[in-house]
């Protein structure tokens, strides 16, 4: 089995929907909304596709098993992704035949992994940070790298895991990787991104700030987005296939099913990915 199938554990295991009045308060910008008898319908026309994207985590294969309906979904609609892979996942493996030396082979094959991934999902440009995989730290030079990724290709919306999520259920503990990947992440996209006089010598090489307009997390405690993946699901998990060296011979496409299944099915979708979005700038308060 791969190193995440304890994530699709505690996934089946506590997906639940929403109570009522976290309905109300949270589905604002989603495309779900509730009517005063508590019935949830699709607000479809309200759907948000940014023309530029950009996904960050942590190992291959992060972003297939959590994220990829989505991207294929944003691609479909013309949206330019760009994937940042900051560890190469040279860790991934507890073959009791491979040492040290098998960590660089094992790095260039997951990079390898990951760009057909990408492909598969329409996603043109991957970046590969190349920082150690299962001795990842949110640090500052992390951050100031993101943070110049952001400004470099300027994406409206970004696309992370949840930094605070440790405990899931009483089976899975947090990768502390996706963890360090994603308050960096989360911490370039606010304040570093778009404040000018945070790590000026990015303004010295030319990477003006930018301000991104709504920030996706995956993995939060409390959703409030659902995006419908029913077309892209097929793609996903083609995909996540890609990544063979951590799959061996275990077929995910069941469990993606039943997972993205149990997402949709409070919300009238046949599969789904949930999100805590964060809108921090509307349209219209984005300069020409």
């Amino acid at each position: 089995m791969p190193r995440m199938e304890p994530v699709w554990r505690w996934i089946k295991t506590n997906l639940h929907p929403l109570p009522a009045a976290d309905y109300r308060d949270h589905c604002v910008s989603g495309w779900f909304s509730q009517d005063e008898s508590g019935t949830i319908f699709p607000m479809s026309e309200k759907e948000y596709f940014p023309k530029r994207a950009m996904s960050i985590h942590a190992h291959p294969d992060d972003q297939e098993f959590t994220v990829a309906g989505t991207l294929a979904r944003w691609v479909q609609a013309g949206c330019e992704v760009v994937s940042v892979i900051v560890t190469s996942g040279e860790a991934g493996s507890n073959e009791p035949s491979r040492g040290a030396d098998y960590k660089p082979e094992l790095a260039r094959l997951r990079e390898v992994e990951q760009s057909s991934a990408n492909t598969v999902l329409g996603i043109r440009e991957t970046v590969f940070l190349h920082y150690p995989d299962g001795e990842l730290e949110p640090t500052l030079s992390l951050r100031r790298e993101l943070t110049r990724l952001i400004r470099l290709y300027k994406p409206e919306a970004v696309v992370t895991g949840d930094p605070q999520g440790v405990f899931y259920g009483n089976g899975y503990i947090n990768h502390p990787d996706h963890r360090a990947a994603a308050q960096s992440a989360l911490y370039a996209v606010f304040p570093s991104s778009e404040t000018r006089l945070i790590f000026t010598d990015l303004l010295k090489d030319g990477y003006e700030p930018h301000k991104v307009k709504r920030l996706y997390v995956h993995g939060s405690e409390k959703y409030d987005t659902w995006v419908d993946i029913a077309a892209t699901i097929g793609i996903k998990i083609s995909a996540l296939k890609k990544h063979a060296s951590q799959l061996g011979d275990w077929d995910p496409e069941k469990m993606i099913r039943e997972w993205a299944a149990e997402e949709g099915r409070q919300h009238g979708l046949e599969y789904a990915e949930a999100y805590k979005v964060m809108i921090l700038s509307e349209e219209k308060d984005i300069p020409e």
